[in-house]
């Protein structure tokens, strides 16, 4: 069974190794087609082929090339209505004869849409009919009775990805663009949500006043729960920050350290973050400087806090 596995997947490796020679001025053509589309991407495929299909539609659309799927058997009863002017079709068949896929053609034909025609015999139907068309061949197939789809597919897999991947580098696709298609995967909140969604604000912001006494002071600390005070001056500036585990450092010194004024022994120079910066942003901050909250600003110039964030804030969201 293992030695079956290996060989299985050396032959899959092989054959998408192989198509890198086969990466060229046919592949460039497609993928101009497909950036100069007006409408949409149509991907069309019967059988496993189809499977491979609405992988790579999938993988486009979320990729910032609008495609979607259309089963050519459910095309020739009626689903051909999706296609339009200004789209582009990708046909995959790697007989190039399937006969699904080839009645359809004529249908492509007549209303003027590019085909990208995706094949493992260039002189099959399919492959001549395509205004480009992209060589998928493979040596041989993993499965024994060389029958069942395997490398074959994998290749096409391969082929569709890298049509993806080329078409979201050409149009300087970014991550967050990305984040956009799965705003509700980790990815979605880690590039979407922002600061100013999650901060706490107005009366639910700890501040004290420098000269508070610090006893004092650790009623705020308490009542607001996010372990930590912020300390302003007159102007209501950020100059400070205490936090519970300042607290037990000077606790060390006795009771009566609890009589000193905060801004005595707050820490000076407390780290920020600005409201409009990604959560994650917030999260590597904290992890730099092992601490646990970040008191929130407007922009870079301001000094005062508009409100603070605190790491559970970023562990309920789901950014961690």
């Amino acid at each position: 069974m293992i030695e079956t596995a290996k060989r299985v997947l050396q032959i899959e490796a092989d054959a998408v190794l192989a198509l890198k020679s086969r990466i060229d001025g046919a592949f460039s053509v497609a993928v101009k087609m497909i950036l100069d589309c007006q409408g949409k991407v149509v991907v069309t495929g019967m059988g496993k082929s189809g499977l491979i299909c609405q992988k790579i539609a999938a993988t486009m659309a979320s990729t910032g090339t609008p495609t979607f799927f259309l089963h050519p058997a459910e095309g020739i009863h009626g689903d051909l209505g999706m296609l339009s002017k200004g789209d582009v079709v990708i046909a995959i068949s790697y007989s190039g004869e399937t006969e699904e896929v080839s009645r359809i053609l004529p249908v492509i034909k007549r209303m003027g849409l590019p085909l990208i025609s995706v094949s493992g015999n260039p002189q099959s139907t399919l492959g001549i009919a395509g205004d480009v068309h992209l060589d998928i061949s493979v040596a041989e197939e993993a499965c024994p009775l060389g029958l069942a789809p395997t490398a074959s597919t994998t290749a096409t897999l391969a082929m569709g990805d890298a049509l993806a991947v080329a078409l979201l580098d050409e149009r300087g696709f970014k991550a967050e663009d990305f984040a956009l298609f799965h705003p509700g995967g980790a990815l979605g909140k880690k590039l979407l949500l922002r600061v100013e969604d999650l901060m706490h604000i107005a009366q639910d912001v700890p501040l004290v006043p420098m000269g508070t006494l610090l006893r004092e002071a650790l009623f705020e600390i308490t009542s607001k729960q996010l372990g930590v005070t912020g300390i302003t001056d007159a102007q209501g500036n950020l100059v400070g920050v205490f936090t519970d585990g300042d607290l037990r450092r000077v606790m060390e010194q006795g009771l009566d350290s609890l009589q000193q004024p905060i801004d005595a022994v707050m820490s000076v120079s407390p780290k920020r973050i600005l409201r409009k910066n990604l959560a994650a942003k917030a999260l590597r901050t904290m992890e730099d400087h092992s601490i646990t909250s970040l008191f929130v600003f407007d922009d870079q110039e301001s000094l005062i806090p508009v409100g603070i964030i605190h790491l559970h804030d970023l562990l309920k969201s789901g950014v961690v």
